[in-house]
């Protein structure tokens, strides 16, 4: 249910940014988000549809870019970019990771008409 918290947030962020560019209209909403943000880019486009009715964004479609997980092996010291289903270090195996990323989330860019 926290989509619903984020996608207020997200609309907002992008009326003010659409509003001081004098946009007349939000077509898309591109996110960057980290592959442990706990955002789900369906849930917030749902969420979306309903919050952005009468507005500039009503009908604008969300896109979203995953980044990689990156990491810094303990034992060996290499960075790396993972996924969640290898949890290990490329390097040596090591499974002592400190994360590097992963928890990004932010509004990239809009697309929109003037």
């Amino acid at each position: 249910m926290h989509e619903l918290a984020v996608t207020q947030s997200i609309l907002d962020i992008s009326l003010k940014a659409a509003g001081a560019q004098h946009a007349a209209r939000i077509r898309t909403i591109r996110l960057t988000i980290g592959p442990f943000s706990g955002i789900v880019p369906e849930c917030v486009q749902m969420y979306l549809e309903v919050l952005a009715k009468g507005t500039i964004a009503e009908g604008a479609k969300i896109e979203a870019v995953t980044l990689p997980l990156r990491v810094r092996c303990r034992a060996c010291g290499a960075e790396s970019e993972i996924d969640r289903r290898h949890i290990a270090c490329p390097a040596c195996g090591g499974v002592n990771l400190e994360r590097l990323s992963g928890r990004e989330f932010l509004v990239d860019s809009l697309e929109v008409d003037v």
